[in-house]
């Protein structure tokens, strides 16, 4: 098996033992016994648990970066930031393991490296979509538009109906937070 494959089937085993039963109750043992790898294995790829779960952060967030590197170099238009959130669904989407991990396990992940640097890309992101001039309520219905398409991501799948519509009535919802900012400013 390739390098590449390995490294990612550990990341997503981890993911998975990680989810079921909290990162911190989880060990590099048990992620090797999963994969039927000895730890030695495991150990030539990732030293620790923390190295599994920044790979795993730089992997799913990688189209994150790329959407921020993107709108950095767009006309600052409401195209643009609409743009944007349709993008960070689609980004989102992707990434729902390590969201729902992130989500689950907060407390853990404010210790880890990977906590500031989510906080950096959330903060890059609402710049992203409105301006510093926006009125105090303007600014809040950008961050709520993107706080939306999280809300979407990951609690809608307790409400029935078709994934697809609902993910649509998200996007719909985020688009009109951030339409009625910029009608405002």
């Amino acid at each position: 098996m390739a390098r590449g494959n390995t490294r990612q089937r550990i990341q997503d085993v981890a993911l998975d033992l990680f989810a079921e039963q909290g990162y911190e109750k989880t060990s590099l043992r048990e992620i090797a016994e999963r994969l039927d790898v000895t730890k030695a294995a495991l150990y030539y790829h990732f030293k620790t648990k923390e190295d599994i779960l920044v790979g795993i952060f730089e992997d799913l967030t990688r189209p994150m970066d790329e959407l921020i590197a993107w709108a950095e170099e767009q006309p600052r238009t409401l195209e643009t930031r609409q743009e944007v959130l349709r993008r960070y669904q689609v980004a989102l989407r992707a990434a729902a393991p390590l969201f729902r991990f992130m989500q689950e396990n907060q407390a853990t992940v404010r210790e880890l490296s990977v906590g500031l640097t989510f906080k950096e890309r959330m903060l890059a992101l609402t710049a992203l979509i409105q301006e510093p001039d926006f009125a105090t309520v303007d600014q809040v219905r950008c961050v709520s538009a993107i706080f939306t398409l999280h809300a979407g991501t990951f609690f809608m799948q307790n409400i029935e109906g078709d994934p697809e519509e609902k993910h649509r009535a998200t996007l719909e919802v985020a688009l009109d937070l951030l339409n009625q900012a910029h009608r405002a400013s």
